[in-house]
């Protein structure tokens, strides 16, 4: 009797850890964290969604990277021909655009709040585009550039 009662003791508790263990632990780790933290390939996901649908024209250059990062390119772009540039910052705080020559477009803040900047630029020689984040802002910048 004795043996019986250890064999239905450790069927018991073996049946009900394995179902129960793994459960409770995974959402309470991983829950409220992912639903107030986005993760960076989240955050990327969503700013490449906000451009692809305000897709303007032939993609020429396009990439994401993080706002503590910036963008920083000098893309292969034909003088004398105009393009649309669109960004979009998602997470918190803002960013600032800025081209080299500055005749090529107008300085603008991009805010990051998923809304969708766009510029239009012209080129007459080689461009730099920059755009850098504020003080204290975080989250992802997706850019495209467009043949218009």
């Amino acid at each position: 009797m004795a043996a019986s009662a250890v064999l239905l003791t450790s069927c018991t508790s073996g049946s009900g850890d394995g179902e129960a263990s793994p459960h409770p632990s995974s959402p309470a780790a991983s829950g409220p964290q992912a639903a107030t933290v986005p993760s960076q390939k989240e955050l990327t996901e969503q700013a490449q969604a906000a451009l692809t649908a305000v897709h303007s024209g032939r993609m020429v250059e396009a990439g994401a990277e993080r706002v503590t990062d910036g963008i920083h390119t000098e893309p292969s772009l034909s003088e004398g021909r105009t393009y649309r540039l669109n960004l979009v910052c998602v997470g918190n705080g803002s960013a600032r655009l800025t081209f080299t020559p500055a005749s090529t477009g107008t300085e603008t803040k991009v805010p990051c709040d998923q809304s969708v900047v766009q510029q239009r630029i012209t080129v007459h020689k080689p461009v730099r585009i920059d755009v850098d984040g504020t003080k204290g802002a975080t989250g992802v910048i997706a850019w495209r550039i467009d043949a218009v």
